[in-house]
């Protein structure tokens, strides 16, 4: 696995396990450790649209899945 990094695209796993395309805007920890990032990533909400289009969704401190024992909240 190549190392993550700010701009890195991962996909996020959300609290309900769906998944989502996101961007890496902040890694803590080494990138080739599988580290805790920060995400973002466009909703799917209809209905979040403001004046410059659909929302963006942050998470933040979200751990590899390997790191995680639930079904959600992890980046792969």
């Amino acid at each position: 696995m190549a190392a993550v990094k700010v701009g890195s695209s991962v996909t996020f796993v959300d609290a309900y396990a769906v998944e989502h395309t996101a961007l890496v805007t902040a890694v803590w920890g080494a990138p080739d450790s599988q580290p805790a990032i920060n995400v973002v990533y466009v909703s799917e909400d209809e209905n979040r649209t403001d004046q410059y289009g659909r929302q963006t969704v942050h998470n933040t401190s979200v751990v590899h899945e390997s790191k995680q024992s639930a079904h959600g909240m992890f980046w792969k």
